[in-house]
């Protein structure tokens, strides 16, 4: 995990070239921190005070771990920021998270609305173990039957709206269902296997 999350983090630097003046949004910030890799940017960015938090949940346990970091609470949907208001929106591994088809859309324009760079992470499905549960190869049945055997195998917290996993095929019409043509997908592999997506996007 640690290896996985500096390469993206130098790829993020490496595309958005921050400075220290850049205004920064992270969506979907963890709240509980169950890794030392959680928080990862909030953890190695040197200009923690340049950046906002957003999350649909609490943030007073965030709040304490990064008292510098600006922190907003949201209901979902529409991001309560102006247009063009972030030099930088940057996301890890949210995307999955946010609910099915119509509901990353929105997630991917309202990033895309409200910064000027966006940057965003996603798990592949195509990988041969689901990294949120460790069970292999029950993400790649349809959703129904997905949800079914992680509810028989005690996994039932990953059933539902909270896991909805992307193929590369997936992702790409997400991109293309934006209208968004300035944007580069990257694909992070274990061997023959796609790990993670990273998606970049310019205005």
């Amino acid at each position: 995990m640690k290896k996985s999350r500096e390469k993206k983090h130098q790829q993020f630097l490496a595309l958005t070239k921050p400075s220290k003046d850049s205004k920064l949004l992270d969506v979907g910030v963890a709240v509980r921190e169950f890794s030392p890799y959680d928080n990862y940017l909030e953890k190695k960015y040197p200009y923690t005070n340049k950046i906002t938090a957003l999350s649909i949940h609490p943030l007073d346990k965030f709040s304490k771990l990064y008292p510098d970091v600006k922190a907003v609470t949201y209901e979902g949907g529409r991001f309560p920021f102006k247009d063009k208001e972030f030099s930088i929106v940057y996301s890890n591994a949210v995307i999955e998270h946010v609910g099915n088809f119509p509901h990353q859309l929105v997630f991917i324009n309202e990033m895309a609305r409200v910064g000027r760079q966006f940057f965003f992470t996603t798990p592949a499905r195509e990988f041969p173990i689901e990294i949120h549960t460790n069970i292999p190869f029950v993400h790649l049945f349809p959703k129904q039957i997905c949800d079914y055997m992680l509810r028989v195998l005690g996994k039932e917290w990953a059933a539902g709206n909270y896991m909805n996993l992307l193929l590369k095929k997936d992702l790409k019409k997400l991109l293309k269902a934006t209208g968004f043509k300035n944007f580069r997908l990257f694909v992070q592999k274990i061997g023959p296997f796609p790990l993670h997506y990273s998606v970049y996007g310019r205005n």
